[in-house]
């Protein structure tokens, strides 16, 4: 696109308007979608079982522990959305902060059933 003509900066214009629209929209849906408690409450699960698999299988808990902040990891919105955007952090850490500690609570909960 040869940005020395009018008409082709005023699609590049029309262009960024609507990414700055519709990304924000698209971010929020995936946030949503992500996040609800339903969706927190299996990922919690989920990491509580895999903790507890890795302990069944012999692994400290210092071990263990370390295995399960990297499962998580897999799944953290901030994260994510960082390395789509090239590394830019944002609200999206408030939103790991919660997922996090939510799945701790529930690994927490799990290792004291046992």
């Amino acid at each position: 696109m040869n940005l020395n003509d009018e008409g082709d900066m005023e699609k590049l214009k029309e262009v960024m308007a609507v990414m700055s629209t519709e990304i924000p929209k698209l971010l929020e849906s995936i946030s949503k979608t992500m996040f609800s408690a339903e969706n927190a409450a299996k990922l919690g699960e989920q990491t509580a079982e895999f903790y507890k698999k890795l302990k069944d299988a012999g692994m400290t808990d210092e071990q263990a522990f370390k295995l399960t902040e990297q499962f998580m990891a897999n799944f953290s919105i901030g994260k994510m959305l960082g390395s789509i955007i090239g590394g830019a952090r944002g609200p999206g850490d408030e939103i790991d902060k919660e997922v996090n500690e939510r799945i701790k609570k529930k690994i927490k909960d799990a290792m004291d059933d046992d």
